[in-house]
């Protein structure tokens, strides 16, 4: 067998690893039955989902609402940070980046139980807004690292051809490191979006009454039964996402064309 066979094999082997699971899921959404054993096709469970699970959508609106906020808010915070640090030096660059990091290698439950312990200090009331900022301080590295990374690979030669020619530092930053850094943008605020929405553990911990997050919410509810209609739920999610990528694709090819 030649390399290139066993390269396509154990590229097959892990594409249905990853994707397997997802396509059992779609096929059982259309399962008559609540448990997992097969019991006819239906759309019993897509109908239930809209028109009778106030409490799901309503947990999932908390959930997308907090991953749009909280995306946005570090995706801005964190592409500022990255040009900073590749831009212009200082004597604590080394440190500062060493410590955005740590966030990336931490265990969540460390994460969580110290941003706990912060609202406690400082008395902040557990609820939508504590959510929030625990979220941005989860997400702020993560788009921090891939704009970075994006910079890494910018000849800064253009910048000091764009200073001769005359252009403020607000211009190079607007008219040059932005445009040259909106892949990384975009895969940056995509990813904090999707660590948002997927997030449990640190929002178990600073969550309120009134701030069910979709994860936390079917945490409560698995404990009973896990919900059916979370199976079409699901089904849109997948489709949304897939959407979403395609799109956040095509706007950066019309980028890369402009």
């Amino acid at each position: 067998m030649t390399q290139p066979k066993v390269s396509k094999i154990v590229f097959w082997i892990t594409v249905g690893f990853l994707f397997l699971p997802l396509l059992v899921l779609v096929v059982y959404s259309f399962n008559e039955s609540k448990g997992m054993m097969w019991s006819g096709f239906s759309l019993r469970w897509y109908v239930k989902l809209f028109t009778d699970a106030d409490a799901l959508w309503r947990a999932f609106g908390y959930s997308l609402f907090i991953a749009l906020t909280s995306a946005s808010v570090a995706t801005a915070i964190g592409s500022l940070g990255a040009v900073g640090l590749v831009w212009y030096q200082f004597k604590t660059k080394n440190f500062i980046q060493a410590v955005s990091f740590m966030p990336l290698i931490l265990p969540e439950i460390i994460i969580g139980v110290s941003i706990l312990a912060f609202f406690s200090m400082i008395r902040l009331p557990l609820g939508l807004f504590s959510v929030f900022v625990a979220h941005v301080s989860l997400t702020l590295p993560f788009v921090l690292l891939m704009v970075q990374a994006r910079l890494d690979e910018f000849d800064f030669s253009i910048i000091e051809a764009a200073r001769d020619l005359g252009a403020k530092e607000w211009q190079i930053l607007v008219k040059v490191l932005i445009p040259i850094a909106t892949p990384g943008i975009i895969a940056g605020f995509l990813t904090a979006m999707t660590l948002s929405l997927e997030d449990f553990v640190v929002t178990f911990f600073v969550a309120g009454p009134g701030s069910t997050t979709l994860p936390v919410y079917l945490f409560s509810a698995i404990k009973r039964t896990v919900p059916p209609e979370i199976r079409p739920l699901s089904v849109v999610l997948i489709l949304s996402t897939i959407g979403i990528v395609w799109g956040a694709r095509g706007f950066v090819k019309y980028i890369a064309r402009k």
